[in-house]
């Protein structure tokens, strides 16, 4: 039986995506990393943020301590944190390629990080487009996708895991999965539980546009109507707008008809949503 655990998330009060999953036989965390947004409304992170963002980390060392198995999907420093390498030491290791399908400002992070495991981990392996098993756990990779509607910000993994009947896909950065290949590999895999970085709504007009908001939307609604998921967690980019919910809300309607949960990743663990950094002006304020 799977065992989903969102440890640190947006809706949490940082940016990460950091997941740990349990098959029973195996124990796996994906973007062992948490970060926060430098400059919000023109201001830094507010001291209950930097707060949030070590007790946070804390969780995640905690679970990487753990683990059987650490996956990055990608090189940015709210899915994987270069400085504290000992994390990885006698674990088994699965990485987006470090040279291929990757800008240059990731390359440069891969090649540093690399370095600094040095001979730490039991084994490092190319996660793209790869597949491993692991007694009954199947763990599969996406092909790299762009890190949303374009390659700007450079290439992930999307990672899905299976063990009996039950399976569990974390997208990593697709901001919302507006392309093709980026949401063909979730309609492929047709998962129980799809954890989704949603539509970055926050920048919308800006660096996210009314196109690519559309187009996520209709992927969604595709993934609703042609697979069997019955939770969709939707979180990291979209808990930065505090209008998240009124974005979707067709999405939340014909989810509630098909008997589809669209949940943040703290309403998944039962808690209210804490979205510090969309409330960073507030809490200076306060």
């Amino acid at each position: 039986m799977l065992n989903v655990k969102p440890l640190a998330f947006d809706s949490f009060g940082v940016r990460s995506m950091a997941t740990f999953v349990e098959t029973g036989e195996l124990k796996i965390l994906i973007d062992p990393g948490v970060a926060l947004g430098p400059k919000r409304y023109k201001l830094p992170p507010h001291e209950i943020e930097l707060e949030r963002c070590r007790d946070l980390w804390g969780v995640v060392k905690e679970h990487a301590a753990i683990a059987d198995i650490l996956i990055i999907t990608h090189y940015h420093y709210d899915h994987y944190n270069p400085e504290e390498p000992e994390i990885y030491e006698d674990k088994v290791v699965y990485i987006k390629d470090p040279k291929a399908s990757i800008n240059k400002s990731q390359k440069t992070r891969a090649s540093q990080f690399l370095e600094g495991l040095s001979e730490l981990p039991v084994s490092v392996d190319v996660a793209d487009g790869n597949e491993y098993s692991h007694g009954s756990t199947r763990i599969k990779f996406s092909k790299p996708v762009f890190h949303g509607a374009n390659s700007k910000l450079g290439y992930v993994t999307e990672v899905s895991i299976s063990c009996g009947n039950e399976k569990v896909l974390h997208t990593s950065d697709v901001e919302g999965a507006s392309q093709r290949d980026q949401i063909n590999f979730v309609l492929e895999e047709k998962p129980d539980i799809l954890i989704l970085d949603g539509p970055m709504t926050y920048m919308l007009g800006y660096n996210y546009s009314n196109d690519d908001l559309r187009r996520s939307l209709e992927n969604l609604r595709r993934v609703i109507f042609s697979t069997d998921v019955k939770c969709i967690v939707i979180d990291h980019h979209f808990m930065r707008d505090l209008k998240y919910d009124k974005r979707i809300e067709q999405i939340y309607e014909i989810a509630e008809e098909r008997g589809v949960k669209v949940i943040t990743a703290a309403e998944y663990i039962g808690r209210e949503a804490d979205m510090l950094e969309a409330r960073r002006r507030e809490l200076y304020k306060e």
